[in-house]
């Protein structure tokens, strides 16, 4: 208190800060802080992206070529990455500090790690390309068997027509199979849960990371030695059945589980009953999650070689009946092919590798132009088909109060008959 009286006109500071306490004066504002702008790219952050990136290569060559005994592509540019990471925060924190550093040293790092997967994914795919564009040429490789091409036979003979058939059939008996179980099975776990549902469920969870294998060993123990069917595509659909189911099931309770509870008690307070409500409200309103785990379960069961091996064993010829004789996917046939020494089969073999990408990538955009729109995004023609239904509803509802509404396209229709 003494020292307060002698220095009256120096403010004194207090640890908790309150307006007019601490010598400014009650009325006064502060000038508006300004807000930083971290989404856009400055000369300076360009500068310093790309001195931290030479820095890091040049280090990185320095060591592997007068340093350490070091080789190989891969190592270089996982040290190339490290070093360029640590010279960026240290061009970074010369500059800013706190936030601001940590924000753009994240941001660097989880853009370089998409970029380094985007390398890794355009190399596999360009890879893949060149090696089979002498066989993706040719037309015969698009519209004939290997029937009649041997292994030391140019690439103007054979194709894989007919493993491309084999694999569009395996996976769609599969599919046909695969997606009305795993999602009346979801529709289970999410709608009625229970001491059964979460055994269904530790059993789902357990089967994801199931080997292929397996898979075909149960379906060739089962269906080929103990029923005596023999090897065919319907065997290999079986075993990528199972492979697929897993992933659909666990994907689609995963979304089922995200609907809003408000809409489910909407519909049960307006009379539907819980199985209208799923049909309804839980569904439709879920049709782009469950497109993408149906995908998902078409990505594992399309790329599978050994349960195919094991159960359809492997043909040259064109077999258009799942039931009967040995049929071949484009995995297995991209197996085989490029086992072989002679730079014919090779080159086949990747072709079918590449025809497989594409078919994947073609049936992916299929999937989201069928299951793309969001919940309450109709198409023209279902916009069209609600409207019906609403009309429809109210000339019966004013029909059963006793009043008379026409509707106005059968009144139109009328009238041009008169």
């Amino acid at each position: 208190m003494t020292e307060l009286l002698e220095r009256p006109d120096e403010p004194t500071l207090f640890s908790t800060h309150l307006p007019g306490r601490d010598g400014e004066a009650p009325g006064a504002t502060k000038p508006p802080q300004t807000r930083r702008n971290l989404s856009t790219l400055h000369r300076d952050d360009v500068i310093r992206l790309l001195g931290a990136l030479a820095a890091g290569i040049c280090t990185a060559a320095w060591l592997f070529t007068q340093v350490m005994p070091l080789r190989g592509a891969v190592g270089f540019v996982a040290i190339s990455f490290v070093l360029f990471l640590l010279y960026y925060v240290v061009l970074v924190a010369m500059d800013d500090g706190g936030p601001a550093m940590k924000d753009k040293v994240a941001s660097v790092f989880a853009h370089a790690i998409a970029m380094l997967l985007f390398a890794a994914l355009a190399c596999v795919i360009i890879f893949t390309f060149a090696r089979a564009f002498d066989a993706l040429v040719n037309l015969n490789f698009w519209t004939t068997d290997l029937s009649a091409a041997g292994p030391i036979d140019p690439l103007d003979k054979g194709g894989i027509l007919h493993a491309m058939v084999g694999t569009l059939i395996m996976i769609t008996i599969a599919l046909a199979i695969s997606i009305p179980l795993g999602v009346l099975t979801a529709v289970f776990l999410s709608e009625v849960p229970g001491p059964f549902a979460r055994l269904v469920r530790t059993v789902v969870e357990a089967m994801t990371a199931l080997p292929s294998i397996v898979a075909g060993l149960f379906i060739y123990a089962t269906w080929i030695v103990a029923f005596g069917m023999g090897q065919s595509g319907f065997a290999a659909s079986l075993a990528m059945t199972i492979m697929m189911l897993p992933i659909i099931i666990r994907a689609a309770d995963v979304v089922l589980r995200l609907v809003p509870g408000n809409l489910k008690e909407a519909a049960l307070a307006m009379g539907a009953s819980q199985w209208r409500t799923v049909w309804h409200v839980v569904l439709p309103t879920t049709r782009s999650g469950l497109t993408t785990a149906i995908i998902l379960g078409t990505a594992r069961g399309i790329g599978e070689t050994s349960p195919v091996l094991l159960t359809a064993g492997y043909t040259t010829y064109m077999n258009h009946n799942p039931f009967e004789g040995p049929m071949v996917s484009l995995p297995l046939a991209t197996f085989n092919l490029v086992r072989s020494p002679e730079p014919n089969q090779v080159a086949r073999g990747f072709g079918a590798a590449a025809v497989l990408m594409l078919l994947v990538l073609f049936l992916f955009v299929v999937a989201r132009v069928i299951g793309g729109r969001g919940p309450g995004q109709l198409s023209p023609r279902q916009a069209a088909r609600r409207q019906r239904q609403s009309r429809s509803d109210v000339i019966r509802f004013a029909a059963r109060e006793g009043h008379v509404l026409l509707d106005p396209r059968a009144h139109r229709s009328t009238r041009r008959r008169r």
